[in-house]
């Protein structure tokens, strides 16, 4: 299983960025894409997932409304629309994946993921 995790930059308050998460070594309708951010000095914490099969999908609390998860299944990718980016939005952004047979459905928590790509750092300015 590989995940690469791209689209990072820097942006000012409310702007938008794309981040794209390449999955391969896996079938993509077997498993759910979770994206994950850190923060310095803070600990990992759940963003948004997919359920490429289905197409369901589930967001913190801090990003509804304004970040949108989507599955391009031909290109076994995952995207993460980011809008209305806030300071509090810097964090360096990993996509993970884990087989569905072993999803607890809405499960957002690091430990619900068995597969990590690297990070793409998003850096959001005042």
């Amino acid at each position: 299983v590989q995940l690469q995790a791209s689209g990072g930059g820097l942006v000012q308050a409310g702007g938008s960025l794309r981040l794209s998460c390449a999955a391969s070594g896996f079938t993509f309708d077997d498993y759910v894409i979770g994206w994950f951010r850190q923060a310095p000095g803070k600990e990992r914490e759940g963003v948004s997932c997919i359920s490429s099969s289905d197409g369901s999908t589930h967001y913190a609390d801090s990003v509804k409304d304004r970040f949108t998860i989507a599955s391009d299944n031909a290109k076994n990718t995952i995207y993460l629309q980011m809008n209305s980016l806030k300071p509090e939005d810097t964090a360096v952004y990993y996509c993970a994946a884990v087989d569905r047979v072993w999803y607890r459905a809405g499960g957002l928590e690091p430990y619900d993921y068995d597969y990590w790509g690297q990070g793409t750092l998003v850096t959001v300015s005042s």
